[in-house]
């Protein structure tokens, strides 16, 4: 299989569990603002370096969940962050999937671009180094947010949070590789 396979059987698997949670909860997600998603983000990457270092969960749940975790509620957060908090609910499932489906399209695009220029050096890479990374770039959104948005030469967060979703899923294209 290609990259472009691979990465569409990772988002396949992060829809179908992300659609099973909608239908779940509903749309709840919606009252979260930025700050919060961020931060939930930040959980599941800590979770995640710390279960590697580790190497033993008592929880029962393991890395590959967190990954997929990390991308779905980096896409609720490039929702979130055209359409803002709600105070409650206000989207259909039909709504939902359509933002998630155009955020996924947008994100694989910029994978595939920048797959291209930089000639798939991430199968050379460990998936510790994707862990860390989106430590970074989580710890670079919350610096963002606390300047309020502004950036003087930097990429906006919602650059931030497409490169989070490349990286957890060349985490897990390498997990099903190994």
């Amino acid at each position: 299989m290609n990259t472009s396979q691979q990465y569409d059987l990772v988002m396949q698997e992060c829809r179908s569990e992300f659609e099973k949670k909608l239908r779940d909860y509903g749309p709840s997600w919606r009252i979260f603002r930025p700050k919060g998603i961020t931060d939930q983000i930040y959980i599941k990457a800590n979770r995640i370096r710390t279960l590697e270092e580790k190497q033993l969960s008592l929880v029962g749940e393991g890395i590959i969940g967190e990954f997929r975790g990390i991308i779905n509620y980096s896409l609720i957060a490039l929702i979130q962050l055209e359409k803002g908090a709600a105070k409650e609910p206000d989207m259909s499932t039909g709504e939902v999937m359509q933002e998630y489906n155009r955020h996924s399209a947008e994100v694989k695009a910029l994978m595939e671009r920048k797959n291209h220029d930089y000639g798939e050096v991430w199968r050379e890479m460990r998936v510790e180094s994707f862990t860390d990374m989106i430590l970074v770039k989580l710890m670079r959104i919350r610096q963002i947010e606390d300047n309020e948005g502004e950036t003087l030469i930097s990429e906006g967060i919602d650059a931030n949070f497409a490169d989070i979703i490349n990286y957890a899923v060349f985490a897990l294209i390498k997990m099903t590789e190994e």
